[in-house]
């Protein structure tokens, strides 16, 4: 795995969860939960905006970006436009971070614990990705149930 893969993955995944959300055809549906769907698409943007800002952006790139988790899951109506930028910040701090580490890294202890053990940062990162995937389905799944 090369970080270079990694920033190419991340920024087009990134730039989906963009093309979901903007593809809400009502605003008000991004903030809807329904049926066993207990996180709203937005609630899920905002969490994939403040786990990668930070894991990222403050831990690995040494950025000042304080997270707010119960926020990212207590917001609501945050307009359309405003969640798009915070999706564009986070994809501007990835790359930037990413850009910025060598392939060194990777092989280096991630510097805070965070699962059950010490693990590698690109092991982290891979874990992040998978983060951002699984979410990223969540979103296309809840847009198309709540706009059939």
């Amino acid at each position: 795995m090369e970080i270079t893969d990694l920033r190419l993955l991340i920024a087009r995944d990134l730039r989906q969860l963009c093309n979901e959300i903007d593809a809400f055809t009502s605003e008000a549906n991004i903030w809807r939960t329904e049926g066993s769907v207990k996180n709203s698409a937005g609630n899920l943007c905002l969490h994939l905006c403040g786990n990668l800002r930070y894991f990222i952006g403050s831990v690995l790139g040494g950025g000042t970006y304080r997270r707010d988790r119960e926020r990212e899951f207590s917001a609501s109506d945050v307009p359309t436009a405003e969640l798009l930028q915070e999706v564009k910040r986070t994809m501007d701090t990835v790359d930037a971070t990413l850009a910025g580490l060598s392939a060194d890294v990777l092989k280096n202890p991630y510097p805070v614990k965070v699962l059950t053990e010490m693990i590698t940062t690109g092991h982290f990162l891979l874990h992040l990705y998978g983060h951002l995937g699984y979410h990223l389905g969540q979103v296309n799944y809840i847009r198309r149930v709540l706009e059939k």
